[in-house]
C-alpha cells in the first residue's frame, strides 16, 4: 500500500510531457485600408517566421478575423503579416513595430488589432551597411543539385588582394542578413564589421554567405521531411560540397581543409550546419550551431547518434527566450555530440539570458563563436 501511494504522489507531482494548450487568435480592428488580397497570417517562432504559411492563415466571417491553434505552453513571439514581409504590421501612420509577446500557459483567447500595414506606406530608405571588404560574386551562382540560382556573398580579409596569405573560411547561410543592413529582413549579423575590427595580427577568415530561397528557405534547409514539405537540406549541403567549395577553393586564397573550414547558421540555418557537419566531417571540421530549429526535423536526433564520433566540432548557443524547448533541444543535441567521446571544448553550449530569436542575438554571439574557432586551429 506504501509503495502505491508513493506511485500516485509521483505521478501527481511530475511534470506533464507534452501538454498543448487551445489559443484562439481575434483581430476584431484592421485599418480601413485594407487592399487586396485580404488574407492575414500570423508568422513567428512558433513556425520559423513564414510569412504565408495556409495553416496559419486567419479565417473571415462577420468582419472578423479568427486563427485557432493548439500550442505548447510556453514563450512566442510573432507578427501579423499579409504573405509577405514587404506586408508586415506596423504602427500607425508606417511606424516600426516590434514582435508581438505571447506568455501560453493555459487555454486563451488574444484579441488584436492591427494599426497600420507596411505597404500602405512609402518604403522605409534603406542604406548598404556591407565593409568594402564584401563583394558579390554572383547574383545568380548556379546550385545544380536543386536546379535553382542563388545571390552569394564573400567577405575578403584586409590586404587579401596585395598578398598571398591562405585563409580559413567560414559558409553561412542566409546570406542576406549577414553583411548589408539593406537586404537583412530583420537586421544583420555584422560578420563584416567584427572581422574589420580585429586588430593587426589576429586571426583573419573569409566568410562564404549563400543567399536563402525565400518562402523555399525551410525545406531547403531540412535535411527530412516535415509538414513543410519534402526536403532538399541534402542536396543543398551536397552543393555546398561538391560545388561551392571546389568554386571557391580554386578562386581564392583558401586553407582547403577540414581543419580550417567551417559551416555556420542560426534557426533552420543551424540545422542544416549540424547536419552538414555530421554528413561530411571531412569537409566541415567545425559548424556554428545558432539557435537550432531541431523541433522541425526531429531524426536529426539519430543521425547525430550514428555519425556524431565521426565530426569533430559544435558550437551551440541560443537564447532563453525563444520558445519552450529551445534551449532544451540544444542541450539533447549537444549531449548527444558529447556521449560519442568529444570534449566539453570541443561542444561549448551557452544560454543566454533574456535573448530572442533574431540579428541582434546572433550578432552578439558571433565573437565569442570566432574566439572558439581560432582556438581550434592552434
Amino acid at each position: 500500500m506504501k509503495r502505491l501511494l508513493l506511485f500516485f504522489a509521483f505521478l501527481l507531482s511530475a511534470p506533464v510531457l507534452h501538454a498543448q494548450v487551445k489559443v484562439n487568435f481575434v483581430i476584431g480592428t484592421v485599418p480601413v485600408r485594407m487592399p487586396e488580397p485580404k488574407a492575414i497570417y500570423i508568422a513567428g517562432n512558433f513556425n520559423d517566421w513564414s510569412p504565408a504559411r495556409a495553416d496559419w492563415q486567419f479565417a473571415f466571417n462577420n468582419n472578423t478575423y479568427t486563427l485557432n491553434k493548439t500550442l505548447a505552453p510556453g514563450n512566442y513571439e510573432y507578427k501579423l503579416v499579409r504573405g509577405s514581409w514587404d506586408k508586415v504590421e506596423c504602427g500607425p501612420n508606417g511606424a516600426g513595430f516590434g514582435n508581438r509577446n505571447l506568455h501560453l500557459a493555459h487555454d486563451t483567447t488574444v484579441y488584436l488589432t492591427v494599426a497600420d500595414w507596411q505597404d500602405l506606406h512609402p518604403p522605409i530608405q534603406r542604406v548598404h551597411t556591407a565593409s568594402p571588404q564584401v563583394h558579390i560574386i554572383s547574383e545568380k551562382f548556379d546550385i545544380p543539385q536543386l536546379g535553382k540560382q542563388r545571390r552569394v556573398w564573400i567577405y575578403l580579409p584586409k590586404g587579401y588582394e596585395t598578398g598571398k596569405k591562405k585563409y580559413p573560411v567560414i559558409y553561412m547561410h542566409d546570406g542576406q542578413n549577414l553583411f548589408d543592413g539593406y537586404t537583412s529582413g530583420f537586421g544583420e549579423w555584422g560578420v563584416d564589421e567584427f572581422l574589420d575590427s580585429l586588430k593587426a595580427g589576429q586571426q583573419q577568415f573569409i566568410v562564404v554567405g549563400v543567399d536563402h530561397g525565400g518562402e523555399a528557405r525551410i525545406v531547403e534547409y531540412s535535411p527530412y521531411e516535415s509538414k513543410y514539405g519534402k526536403p532538399l537540406g541534402d542536396k543543398y549541403v551536397d552543393f555546398l560540397v561538391e560545388t561551392l567549395k571546389p568554386y571557391i577553393d580554386s578562386h581564392y586564397h583558401t586553407l582547403v581543409d577540414a581543419k580550417h573550414t567551417t559551416v555556420a547558421g542560426s534557426s533552420m540555418g543551424g540545422l542544416i550546419s549540424m547536419y552538414a557537419e555530421l554528413k561530411y566531417p571531412k569537409v566541415f571540421g567545425s559548424a556554428g550551431v545558432f539557435s537550432p530549429a531541431f523541433w522541425i526535423n526531429p531524426p536529426i536526433y539519430d543521425y547525430a547518434r550514428a555519425h556524431a564520433g565521426q565530426a569533430k566540432r559544435f558550437y551551440f548557443v541560443c537564447g532563453d527566450q525563444e520558445g519552450d524547448t529551445m534551449d532544451t533541444d540544444m542541450l539533447k543535441m549537444a549531449d548527444i555530440a558529447r556521449n560519442d567521446g568529444l570534449p566539453l571544448t570541443n561542444t561549448p553550449t551557452t544560454v543566454i539570458k533574456g535573448a530572442k530569436h533574431n540579428e541582434a542575438q546572433w550578432r552578439g554571439a558571433f565573437p565569442a563563436f570566432y574566439q572558439w574557432l581560432v582556438a581550434g586551429m592552434k
